[in-house]
């Protein structure tokens, strides 16, 4: 598959674009900031571009079979970077006809802000953010494209296990964690599975 990554410079980026070339997949990574990724084979084209900047993506997004945002917030950066790169990257998608697109939220967005007391706190101490994923999910439910979002808990740096839990309705705990690199290997594998299309997952091992 060719597939285009936003917010391929992050950790949970660069995962994805090692376990996609080690699967045989063509990538093209799109980075806010030149310098911030290296390529060393072909089959990785880095592109930099701003979210803001509908021209260029477009010249991204018609070139893949599939679009996965793991766009997230950055120290310093604005509030509500997954919202605007959504909206920005689904416009692109609809100019050019490409349908399949995966995004990276969080357990407690949307209808799970009330699953327990422990993500109720969460939200209070990350609200910014938990809204933007808030935002940005609401938009991708009413693209009309073949969406599938993604809700893990904390994330670690932990090593890229393949066993861990999900499904739609996966009730995750306080302790829930997950590898950012387990987490590359469920979008992945979400990214060709048509089963999957207008569902909403958690993960967590």
């Amino acid at each position: 598959m060719k597939l285009g990554i936003f917010g391929a410079s992050g950790a949970t980026g660069r995962h994805l674009i090692e376990q996609a070339l080690a699967a045989g997949h063509d990538v093209t990574a799109v980075v806010r900031t030149a310098g911030t990724l290296t390529s060393e084979t072909p089959r990785l084209k880095i592109f930099v571009s701003g979210l803001d900047r509908p021209a260029e993506l477009e010249r991204v997004v018609k070139e893949q079979d599939a679009i996965i945002s793991v766009l997230g917030a950055r120290k310093g950066g604005p509030s509500t970077v997954c919202a605007d790169g959504a909206r920005n990257i689904l416009k692109a998608m609809k100019a050019t006809g490409v349908r399949r697109f995966i995004a990276l939220s969080a357990y407690g967005a949307s209808e799970t802000k009330d699953a327990s007391m422990f993500i109720k706190f969460v939200r209070t101490v990350i609200a910014d953010k938990m809204r933007d994923k808030d935002t940005m999910e609401s938009l991708i439910r009413r693209s009309g494209l073949d969406w599938t979002l993604v809700r893990p808990p904390a994330l670690t740096n932990g090593k890229r296990t393949g066993d861990y839990r999900f499904g739609a309705d996966l009730k995750i705990g306080p302790l829930g964690r997950i590898s950012r690199a387990d987490v590359a290997d469920f979008i992945l594998r979400e990214a060709i599975a048509t089963a999957s299309i207008g569902k909403t997952f958690a993960v967590s091992v």
